[in-house]
């Protein structure tokens, strides 16, 4: 969509270092209006859902299965839904269960290692969203979303529509997240295309070249699934979504596709990349193979003409010429220079 019809996000404050309610809880607010008016515990949460107006935002991170009962209970969640959240090995879907929507989003994170730089890694967060409500439950590795929260509380403007503006948010926020770790692979992809042209790649840069080819393949089958979830979402063809926040689920299959795209084009370089190291490292090969012909040939005629001379035979002229030992040795040089000079002429040498 244009950018000119994008909500304005203003940056986002400083983070709260505050604890956490209790394990596994991040946050669990009610708004009305757009503006924040508490925060809840999770048994109040779906009393407040129910009233008009109001919209719960809870925030979880890796929940034990008694805190994902209780918030069934709080929202009447499908318990597959909720069996499938209590699970960080699902794959992006959208799927929806009487009157509210099942979201998996892969999320991805550029994390240090002490062998080969860094590595992409990979988490979920599955979303619960209702009339009312959403519910975030974040696994394994994922930048807090309560960024998210703080410039969406900046914005009540934007934030008053609810449920659904706060579903455009976090799936905005998981794919923008996507930028950093392909501009660090970019960075890693052109140090490698150097040392292609430098110099052959060591062991650890073939390594490194495997798993930069490995977690892009990843990441694109993480962010590839979130376009059809988009799509659907801006089409209505699940729960009703408000008319004016159809087109911004447009503008984040949008960020979808170039990030595909990128990702194509870095699987493309690295590709090239290690074509092109095989290339040259077949090319000094074979001029090695080069080198060593043409020292062997050079190498046969003094051999020859040694071995001939070494048979030991006595009727053999040219062993009572009086200057043959001289001749003999001036044939050699002389066909041994020869060929020296043909193949330096060839470049063979």
């Amino acid at each position: 969509m244009n950018e000119l019809n994008r909500p304005a996000i203003p940056p986002a404050t400083k983070q709260s270092s505050a604890p956490s309610p209790s394990p596994g809880i991040v946050a669990c607010g009610v708004y009305a209006a757009g503006q924040r008016i508490a925060d809840i515990a999770i048994d109040q949460a779906g009393e407040w859902a129910r009233k008009p107006g109001h919209v719960v935002w809870i925030g979880l991170y890796e929940p034990e299965d008694e805190l994902l009962a209780r918030v069934q209970a709080q929202f009447n969640l499908h318990p597959l839904a909720i069996e499938d959240a209590g699970n960080a090995h699902q794959r992006p879907k959208l799927e929806q269960y009487g009157n509210h929507l099942f979201i998996v989003a892969r999320t991805a994170q550029m994390v240090e290692t002490e062998k080969n730089g860094g590595r992409v890694a990979f988490g979920e967060t599955h979303l619960f969203v209702g009339r009312g409500f959403v519910v975030s439950v974040r696994h394994g590795a994922s930048v807090t979303y309560r960024t998210v929260r703080e410039r969406s509380e900046a914005c009540p403007a934007t934030l008053s529509h609810g449920e659904d503006f706060i579903l455009y948010a976090i799936l905005d926020f998981i794919v923008d997240n996507y930028a950093p770790v392909i501009e660090a692979v970019r960075e890693e992809v052109e140090r490698l295309e150097d040392v292609v042209l430098a110099s052959d790649l060591s062991r650890a840069d073939i390594e490194r070249l495997y798993h930069l080819r490995r977690d892009l393949v990843r990441l694109k089958l993480a962010a590839a699934p979130l376009a059809e979830v988009c799509r659907r979402l801006e089409h209505a063809e699940v729960m009703p979504i408000d008319a004016n926040m159809q087109p911004l689920f447009r503008d984040v299959a949008d960020h979808i596709m170039r990030v595909q795209e990128e990702i194509s084009s870095l699987r493309e370089v690295l590709a090239f990349a290690f074509e092109a190291n095989l290339m040259l490292a077949q090319a000094s090969q074979n001029e090695i193979t080069r080198k060593l012909a043409s020292w062997a040939a050079i190498l046969a005629v003094p051999t020859a003409v040694a071995g001939i001379y070494g048979m030991n035979f006595e009727n053999m002229p040219e062993l009572k010429l009086e200057h043959g030992y001289f001749v003999v040795l001036a044939v050699i040089i002389g066909a041994c220079g020869t060929l020296y000079w043909r193949f330096r002429r060839s470049g063979w040498l």
